[in-house]
């Protein structure tokens, strides 16, 4: 089942960013996953949310299966439509059969998530040879917690630069991202993630740290400062699942 929270905060999501709300997912997030799907017939999106990055690979004429473990997020994304089929489960305990998808899509998830080798090993299991792993995160050197941009007004003039919070330290918090919105944050460093590729048996095989998209920038003043735009918030991860040797089964 889901953590509580998430129940709690499905329509805050839904709110702020579905439904062409927010301008990371219009113009960075959909547009790369819609790239490196590549046209790939059988997809899973895991963590769906209400669906958005499920709908717009269906749009694209994929067939595809949105899992999320909220009941609330879920119920949203049926009456949103769009071609997805849904189902609610946990991603390290996927209720799938080995070797289903030809893609696996895990956007902004693992990142709120425990057990993230376990789920990475799912991942792995539930891919065909030569399927494909598009797993975006929020940057884990650049959106480190306790980083942001710093104006630092001791110095003569001022200097901005971008604060790189404890990279190395691995933690978890619960950051009040809005009034009364609570959201649970597993931080690793990148290195935790490569390797969980590595172990369950994944090959990355391209990274992409694109900057904030215009409309991000566009919507928030205190983005507009250069060190912002060239700092990354976003980390899209691309791994295949090797395939089968000759006389392999």
């Amino acid at each position: 089942m889901s953590e509580p929270h998430w129940d709690d905060h499905a329509d805050w999501w839904q709110r702020e960013f579905t439904d062409g709300v927010d301008p990371e997912y219009v113009e960075q997030i959909i547009p790369l996953a819609l790239e490196y799907l590549g046209g790939r017939r059988d997809v899973l999106d895991i963590g769906t949310g209400e669906g958005q990055v499920a709908r717009a690979a269906a749009a694209g004429g994929s067939i595809v299966v949105g899992l999320d473990p909220t009941a609330a997020q879920i119920e949203v994304a049926a009456t949103r439509g769009g071609g997805p089929s849904y189902v609610q489960a946990t991603c390290d305990l996927l209720p799938i059969l080995d070797r289903s998808f030809d893609a696996v899509i895990v956007c902004l998830v693992f990142e709120h998530v425990d057990a993230f080798e376990a789920s990475l090993a799912e991942v792995a299991r539930v891919l065909r040879p030569g399927g494909r792993l598009l797993f975006f995160l929020n940057h884990p050197l650049l959106q480190t917690p306790h980083s942001g941009m710093i104006i630092d007004h001791m110095i003569d003039p001022p200097e901005t630069y971008w604060r790189i919070g404890p990279y190395l330290r691995e933690a978890v918090t619960v950051e009040e991202v809005q009034k009364d919105v609570h959201v649970r944050f597993v931080h690793r460093p990148l290195g935790r993630y490569v390797n969980g590729l590595v172990d369950a048996g994944l090959q990355l095989v391209r990274m992409e740290e694109p900057a904030p998209p215009p409309g991000f920038i566009a919507k928030a003043g205190e983005y507009e400062h250069d060190v912002v735009q060239t700092t990354p918030r976003l980390l899209l991860l691309v791994a295949e699942k090797p395939t089968l040797r000759s006389g392999s089964t």
